[in-house]
């Protein structure tokens, strides 16, 4: 079974209770999930909350939640907590909840990289980078080996690395095997210092393969991004009108 899961943690430090801010007529994480459900080759696709009032707030749709502990250092702890229960959980895509323009076929495509036998953990990146893009520490820059692998994530980086880096994508996928492993690891002490939790993996030698696609940045991580997608999908729904006209 390839399952899909959301980790939606209602604290926020950049962005408090980013998750629940109206976008659209509905909560934001409402969007990440419904994108979400749009891939074709995710088998379920699960919610993991940390909050009542995050139930509460999405009582009116029909997603599959679960409630997690609210003391998970990052992530893909708590998708490892939800994948506990789920015994036949083969492949598992950790989808960030904060995406409310996630595009369903890059999900897929991170579903196909374990197409590749050798593939335990994978992510993705995109060409999209502008000059802005390097210079603000808010954005993620990766650095691929020859065969894809990742084998940096920075904040700040360098002028000699300008050309060989791409944007980070906060998608994550694992064998059960490799997410369990990841999980019983300590946060590393560059994991800690960067607030980077890929980088748990590359210290301690879990190769994480890299899917190039081409796609912008979904992540909603200041009220200015929040701006930015709602302005993108007001442009997106007159277009449609538009069409249909």
């Amino acid at each position: 079974m390839i399952v899909g899961v959301i980790p939606a943690r209602l604290g926020s430090i950049r962005f408090p209770r980013k998750i629940l801010v109206p976008l659209a007529g509905k909560p934001l994480i409402a969007h990440v999930v419904e994108q979400t459900m749009k891939s074709e080759k995710l088998d379920k696709v699960i919610l993991a909350i940390d909050s009542e009032e995050t139930k509460e707030a999405l009582a009116e749709f029909d997603f599959e939640m679960v409630m997690t502990s609210p003391d998970h250092s990052s992530g893909t702890d708590r998708v490892g907590e939800v994948i506990q229960g789920i015994e036949d959980a083969e492949i598992v895509i950790n989808i960030q909840g904060d995406g409310p323009l996630v595009d369903p076929k890059v999900i897929d495509g991170m579903v196909d990289t374990f197409n590749d036998s050798k593939v335990m953990m994978s992510t993705v990146v995109t060409r999209k980078l502008t000059v802005s893009d390097l210079l603000n520490p808010n954005v993620v820059k990766a650095i691929l080996d020859e065969e894809l692998n990742a084998i940096e994530f920075k904040r700040n980086i360098f002028d000699l690395e300008i050309g060989g880096v791409y944007r980070h994508i906060g998608m994550y996928g694992f064998r059960r095997n490799a997410l369990f492993q990841f999980t019983l690891l300590k946060p590393s002490e560059r994991e800690i210092e960067r607030s980077l939790e890929q980088m748990r993996a590359l210290d301690n030698g879990l190769p994480i393969r890299a899917l190039i696609a081409n796609c912008d940045h979904w992540a909603v991580d200041t009220k200015e991004d929040l701006e930015k997608v709602a302005k993108m999908m007001d442009d997106t729904e007159s277009e449609t009108i538009e069409q249909d006209a």
